[in-house]
């Protein structure tokens, strides 16, 4: 009666740890998944940040766009000229009136004082109105010329205004593109730098639970296998996470080298294995001080690949080697 009450308790124990190692190893696989699209994200937004760009390197020379104005820069008193046509004409006109008043003397027989003094008059007649005509061709040449220094300066006022406009946009313009390159850069920046913290955070996150469950789904499979131990009858014992060892019916270790520390060479095994002391990184796997092997030097068929997850496992009943807690001196 005892015998099928351990049996009836063994297969329950067994079952039960194996449907709790179906589930941790389908949380584990669902971690590993999540986690792997985070690093691949990860990467993704590392490879894709932008290029360190000089924004300032299309800046270009706006000196071009001014001129050389002294060419328009004249002297408007240069070509001031004394006007004499008018005097000439009036003192031909004179003359003809002169002589005119010569012959109605001769004619009348006028004395030569008289005519001596309208010969006089006459000259006097032909200064005055020279003079006036000459006076007023002068003042119109000095407005002339005060009109066309004011048109350069207005003209050179003017270029320059519109050089200065030229050269002001050009340089508003140069401006503005380089402060946009520097904002879009450092827009660009912030975000991918954001999403890298984003994919980083996600990626620990998700591994720390893929060890998670690969620890459950160890201990539930260790669950499992003493269940069907206790009811076939064997005598099962568990060290730390290893799952049984000596004459156990099964004794499979966590034995990957990236899940320990201060790992230091003790011993050989006859067959020349490195017996190794050893701490687990995480102690959920084992708190202390361990003897062990390590997977990656043991023959292949001790491998247990993916033990825990990524982590690789070793099958101590294929190796001369015993997996065991120790204090070392």
């Amino acid at each position: 009666m005892a015998a099928v009450t351990a049996v009836v308790a063994g297969v329950s124990y067994a079952v039960a740890g194996a449907v709790k190692a179906g589930k941790a190893h389908k949380e584990m696989r669902k971690a590993r998944s999540a986690k792997n699209e985070a690093k691949f994200k990860l990467e993704q937004a590392i490879n894709n940040r932008r290029d360190i760009t000089n924004p300032y390197a299309g800046v270009t020379d706006l000196s071009g766009l001014a001129s050389d104005l002294s060419s328009q820069i004249t002297n408007p008193f240069n070509n001031l000229q004394v006007s004499t046509a008018a005097a000439e004409m009036q003192a031909e006109e004179t003359d003809i009136a002169l002589a005119n008043t010569l012959d109605t003397l001769e004619q009348t027989g006028a004395s030569a004082g008289g005519a001596t003094a309208l010969a006089m008059a006459a000259l006097k007649s032909k200064k005055d109105v020279a003079s006036t005509i000459e006076t007023q061709e002068a003042a119109n040449s000095v407005e002339q010329a005060k009109g066309e220094q004011h048109a350069i300066t207005q003209r050179i006022k003017a270029t320059e205004r519109y050089e200065d406009v030229q050269i002001g946009q050009g340089m508003r313009v140069q401006d503005a593109a380089a402060q946009g390159e520097i904002f879009q850069y450092q827009a660009h920046e912030a975000r991918s730098v954001a999403d890298i913290n984003r994919y980083q955070n996600m990626y620990q996150g998700f591994f720390k639970n893929q060890q998670t469950a690969a620890l459950a789904s160890a201990q539930a499979t260790g669950q499992m296998i003493q269940g069907v131990g206790q009811a076939v009858g064997g005598v099962f014992s568990t060290d730390g996470m290893g799952i049984g060892t000596g004459n156990s019916y099964f004794s499979g270790q966590n034995s990957d080298r990236r899940m320990k520390k201060n790992i230091k060479l003790i011993d050989k095994s006859p067959s020349g294995l490195n017996i190794y002391a050893f701490e687990y990184i995480n102690k959920l796997f084992g708190e202390g001080v361990w003897q062990g092997v390590m997977s990656d030097e043991v023959p292949t068929e001790a491998v247990i690949k993916n033990f825990t997850g990524e982590f690789d496992g070793v099958d101590y009943s294929k190796v001369d080697v015993e997996f065991k807690k120790i204090q070392l001196s």
